[in-house]
């Protein structure tokens, strides 16, 4: 597996000054095979809903009447202050997004290895104050759109869901594709249902740091058929990861060595039974981050249209 840092390494291969990683394989005739996907014009969510308080912090502010708010005879248009019909609410919001809870999406330079990003970049450049210089989320500030592939593991496997600790290897990536009818090609978005979010949707259980998911093996498999994006149900990584002494092996080559951006705590439920109801396993994905300068990472709310 170490060796993967080596073998499986995307640095330089887009020029020294590559941001992107995997995501250079989303061309635009890439884009447009997508657009051919949609064939029924049926949207779904893949993404939990962020839930008030345990996923995030929130003040909420009302005005019923916005003529009536502290300073409102100060305020330069009329109609601000005379007009008494209109209030509005606003939020301030605070959220962690990376863990195992939220649908997020990781940018390269989420992980580091031996002090390392993506494209041989040190982890000096992460500022406590300023946020990265190199790889953050708003290298993908034109979105993320391409050909999503859903490849339903517990299906193929036919249980509900995987257990905890239990990995998923290229043998099940092959078997879905066949039983599916679909081939994962060069750019497409790899999203790897374990059943998990059943799991979630029927007793409401979050992750612990036990978690069915992709076993390390998969990583030649995605470098070979040039994924551009890589989700699952669960934040990825199978734990324990059979690697005692490397905790995260699929985020640390996906992110360092391959610059392999990652979609962590999809609901892929819906997803799972559109597809199962109209027999199509690939469709159309856009994923838009949220342009937050110099960070690692997005919450998202990836949208598949069949």
């Amino acid at each position: 597996m170490l060796g993967y840092f080596n073998t499986l390494s995307n640095w330089g291969r887009w020029g020294d000054d590559d941001e992107l990683g995997t995501l250079n394989h989303i061309t635009d005739d890439v884009r447009l095979a997508a657009a051919r996907a949609v064939r029924h014009g049926r949207s779904v969510s893949c993404a939990w809903e962020v839930a008030v308080p345990e996923d995030m912090e929130r003040s909420t502010t009302t005005c019923p009447c916005a003529a009536d708010m502290p300073g409102a005879e100060d305020m330069p248009v009329p109609g601000f202050r005379n007009d008494r019909r209109w209030g509005f609410s606003s939020e301030r919001l605070g959220i962690t997004f990376h863990g195992n809870t939220l649908t997020h999406v990781d940018s390269p330079c989420h992980i580091f290895w031996d002090g390392t990003m993506y494209n041989g970049r040190s982890h000096s450049l992460v500022d406590a104050a300023t946020g990265s210089a190199w790889a953050s989320v708003t290298a993908a500030a034109n979105g993320i759109i391409t050909r999503g592939v859903l490849l339903d593991i517990a299906s193929v496997r036919d249980v509900p869901w995987l257990e905890p600790g239990q990995g998923v290897f290229p043998d099940d990536l092959e078997e879905a594709e066949r039983r599916q009818g679909v081939r994962v090609r060069s750019g497409d978005a790899v999203l790897l249902r374990t059943g998990y979010g059943r799991v979630r949707h029927e007793t409401g259980a979050a992750s612990g740091f036990t978690q069915a998911g992709w076993h390390a093996s998969c990583l030649p498999w995605l470098h070979e058929r040039e994924v551009a994006l890589i989700g699952a149900d669960t934040p990825q990584d199978v734990q324990p990861s059979g690697y005692e002494d490397v905790l995260m092996p699929v985020h640390a080559v996906s992110l360092v060595a391959m610059g392999l951006w990652m979609l962590d705590n999809c609901d892929l439920e819906a997803c799972a039974t559109t597809a199962a109801e109209l027999g199509q396993w690939d469709f159309h994905l856009a994923v838009a981050p949220v342009r937050f300068a110099g960070t690692s990472g997005s919450p998202v709310n990836p949208i598949a249209t069949f």
